[in-house]
This record gives structure tokens, sequence and C-alpha cells, in this order.
């Protein structure tokens, strides 16, 4: 996964390049190898890949390793982004990122989330908070 952090600059750069929302909107169809992208977005494997490697940095992408009939590996790459929103509010701004989530990531914040709010690893499963839907970081300027 990503190490990078998001600021307002880094999400304005990722998403100010017409080349990564368009990589974002095509995987977000269906997992696409960088040759399937090539071909789709008229660009070559080598600009896809660095493309890629900053949208996987920021976690805005995941790869699946996949073998074809041959037995030759490639990867595919899946959005992982869900939603981006700006607002513009008292003198301010949020940035609101949300991302998919897995039925299993879900499951993991869930059951890590139990934990956390039980000092002695006993927990009552009717009172203890528990996410659901997708991830969300927030960014205030």
């Amino acid at each position: 996964m990503g190490e990078k952090q998001w600021s307002p600059t880094t999400i304005f750069d990722v998403f100010g390049d017409s080349l990564a929302r368009r990589i974002l909107v095509l995987t977000s169809e269906r997992p696409l190898s960088v040759d399937a992208l090539s071909d789709h977005l008229d660009a070559s494997p080598p600009t896809i890949y660095r493309r890629m490697n900053t949208l996987i940095e920021y976690d805005l992408v995941t790869s699946h390793q996949q073998v074809d009939e041959d037995g030759h590996h490639y990867k595919t790459f899946e959005t992982t982004l869900q939603r981006i929103a700006f607002e513009i509010e008292d003198g301010g701004y949020n940035i609101d990122v949300q991302m998919r989530r897995s039925l299993v990531d879900q499951f993991e914040a869930f059951w890590s989330d139990l934990e956390e709010s039980s000092p002695d690893g006993d927990f009552d499963a009717g009172t203890s908070p528990a996410t659901d839907g997708p991830s969300e970081d927030s960014y205030h300027g």
C-alpha cells in the first residue's frame, strides 16, 4: 500500500493530471492491465506505469497478479477511490476522500474498532462502534 500522506497540494497535483483521472475512471469499471490501459488511452506503457505508480503511492488503485493461458504473469489495476469532494466554506476548505473497501477490509476495521473500544480485551458487540461502507479521510485548510 501507499506510504504518502495527502495534503491539499498533492490532491490537486494527482487529480489535476487528466491521464491519472482517466485511469481512475477506466479501472473503476473493471480491473485492467497496463497494456489494456495503453490501448484505451493512446498512451505508452511507460507513461501509464508512471501514473500508476503515483496512484498506487496514494492508495488510489490496487494491483492484482494475474496469469494468462500461457502461464505469463501480469498485473491488473483497480480503482479504490469512491468519491472526492472539495468544499469552500467560512473562509476555509474541506477535502473529503472516500475509498472503496472490500468486505474483508470492512470486517477488519470493525474488529479493530471493537478491540480498541475495550481496554481489557473484553468487549460488548452491542455497544461498540463499527465502521460500515467507505473509509473517509478529511482534510481541512
